[in-house]
């Protein structure tokens, strides 16, 4: 074990994004500080942005943010505020020219100095760091992403941002903390060959599955889920099917798969014309919803019929992708499937009749940001 009382290897961290799983992010780097040490790593987090600014410490290039002002601002973000109404005297905050603007590659020149060995994590739900990220890559940084709209992104971008595979790791963006992306890559280094990819890649449809097949009707288990903290503000983003798509893509991506987005066939859980230019979040909790009860209702009985229940789910194979309702034997480990687990069959030449699954919690902050830091923890290698 190493000596911790100068930590051998120093990582640092620029995060992008300070919301729920960005904060308990920095929670996690706060609370292994002793268990990384005794590892002879230390995460150096150098700073932090939100849509509006970035915040680091007062001083030279690369100095860290401590323990406290990590602490102010993640209290700052939970409570509703943006980071540059940070007041402290210990930090500098730079205000972006626009949210649409954000991070430019020249405050990292300016204010965190190298690119070389400097990780940074996108924590955030935005189109607008593709741009950022990609120039990150070609200066040398490392890139850990939660955010799936990178990887989603064109081809043209996506090549950018994946030139350097061994520098990016992508595990959350996926399975939360579960090793999906890592396990295929390990299949495909072997020379095995994937031929299908299977799986409930959505907490949120999985808990409403669960608890449409005990007899409850769409409207009541969609609210349930909404005041659990389950779905997304507007739960239409997580019945729209395109969340699970763009994990979907990731994967087939992983594969080697030449996709876009728009390839993906995806079946929504509601209407085009219950969608938000049409409908505000309350008219359709309240009118949109209970319309689509019967259809539901419907088809969860005709699965039962067959001695089957009612999953969305994602399929990958044949160089095709689709999401959408499917019906699958009660006693399979799909139709086992409860709650908000997220489970994963992958189907190889080695796993040709009994698939490699991975099955566990796929959704949550604290599990988000658990696997963004394993994330960043194994790219120390490439610190200075």
């Amino acid at each position: 074990m190493a000596n911790s009382s100068r930590p051998e290897i120093i990582v640092k961290l620029l995060l992008l994004g300070c919301g729920g799983v960005g904060r308990c992010l920095i929670h996690h780097i706060v609370a292994t500080r002793s268990l990384h040490a005794a590892q002879g790593l230390h995460i150096a987090v150098l700073g932090v942005c939100d849509s509006r600014a970035i915040v680091r410490r007062k001083g030279s290039q690369a100095t860290e943010l401590d323990n406290e002002d990590l602490h102010h601002i993640c209290s700052t973000k939970a409570s509703g505020h943006p980071l540059e109404s940070l007041v402290l005297d210990s930090l500098d905050i730079q205000a972006f020219a626009s949210s649409e603007a954000g991070l430019e590659a020249s405050f990292v020149d300016k204010w965190l100095g190298s690119f070389k060995g400097l990780v940074i994590a996108d924590c955030t739900a935005s189109n607008q760091t593709s741009k950022f990220i990609g120039e990150c890559v070609e200066k040398g940084s490392c890139i850990v992403l939660a955010n799936k709209k990178p990887l989603t992104l064109t081809l043209e971008v996506y090549d950018k941002i994946t030139s350097t595979q061994r520098r990016l790791r992508c595990e959350s963006t996926v399975g939360a903390g579960l090793p999906v992306i890592v396990a295929l890559s390990r299949i495909l280094c072997s020379g095995d060959v994937i031929v299908q990819i299977v799986g409930a890649l959505s907490g949120t449809l999985g808990y409403v599955m669960s608890e449409l097949q005990t007899g409850n009707l769409l409207s009541v288990v969609v609210k349930s889920a909404k005041e659990l903290g389950y779905t997304e503000p507007d739960p239409r983003d997580d019945l729209s099917g395109m969340d699970v798509a763009r994990k979907a893509l990731i994967m087939a991506r992983q594969l080697g798969w030449r996709m876009d987005l728009r390839d993906v066939q995806v079946e929504s859980l509601y209407s085009s014309d219950m969608g938000p230019e049409f409908m505000s979040v309350d008219d359709f909790l309240e009118k949109g919803l209970t319309t689509l009860d019967e259809n539901m209702k419907r088809r969860v009985e005709v699965a039962a019929s067959k001695g089957c229940v009612l999953r969305y789910v994602a399929t990958i194979q044949d160089h095709r992708c689709k999401v959408g309702l499917l019906d699958l034997p009660c006693d399979s480990p799909l139709g086992r499937l409860c709650g908000s687990d997220n489970l994963i069959e992958i189907y190889s030449r080695c796993y040709a009749s009994s698939p490699l699954i991975i099955q566990g919690a796929g959704a949550g902050n604290d599990t988000t940001a658990a696997g963004v830091l394993a994330d960043i923890v194994d790219l120390q290698e490439f610190s200075d």
